[in-house]
């Protein structure tokens, strides 16, 4: 019989979207751009290091906006109820420099994430662990004899949700959800950890 894991995406269900909030502080509005308005990763992380660099923005500026940012309202409880029933591993196209003060305030859930490159605190490049990782990661946990049940909020957690036995959208925007009517939404804590409960095996 195989074991059941839970794949959650960070931004959007666990936490804020670390760039809106990076946008909010510097009121460059290009940066409020997120997976859930561009599906092409590349092409949102080009457009993303180009403003930092015509702006002079540099990692250092972008962590501290993060060291102000907690956890949504509810999440850490939530987070820590399911892994007492299951393994919880994160899934995030974030970044090793932006997740770990998240991470402290989760408890240290396990995150697959990516890394960027950095010289004199300017961000030059990002380097993916690999290309679509998240349903790359569903589908080696699925060869492992993994049950997998994951959930996301957007474009970029599609392919992970897809991939599993059974994909959630969580407080997806409208426009994720009338485009993968496949999976059935929710849109609070409750509900998410309902839909879940009755997927365990």
């Amino acid at each position: 019989m195989s074991q059941n894991l839970v794949t959650l995406d960070l931004e959007g269900v666990l936490v804020p979207e670390v760039w809106i909030a990076f946008a909010e502080k510097t009121g460059i509005e290009g940066l409020k751009k997120t997976t859930r308005d561009i599906p092409d990763y590349d092409e949102l992380m080009t457009g993303r290091l180009k403003l930092l660099e015509e702006n002079g923005l540099t990692l250092s500026m972008i962590q501290d906006v993060i060291g102000t940012l907690e956890p949504l309202p509810g999440a850490r409880e939530f987070l820590d109820t399911l892994r007492e029933k299951t393994q919880v591993i994160i899934l995030s196209d974030t970044f090793e420099e932006f997740a770990q003060p998240l991470m402290r305030q989760l408890g240290w859930p396990t995150i697959f994430c990516h890394r960027l490159e950095v010289e004199n605190d300017r961000i030059v490049n990002y380097c993916l662990r690999q290309p679509d990782q998240k349903r790359k990661s569903v589908a080696a946990f699925k060869s492992l004899n993994y049950h997998v049940i994951a959930s996301g909020d957007s474009y970029n957690d599609t392919t992970m949700l897809s991939e599993a036995h059974h994909g959630i959208l969580f407080c997806a925007p409208d426009n994720v959800k009338a485009e993968f009517p496949q999976f059935p939404a929710v849109e609070t804590y409750d509900d998410l950890m309902s839909k879940i409960t009755e997927r365990l095996q």
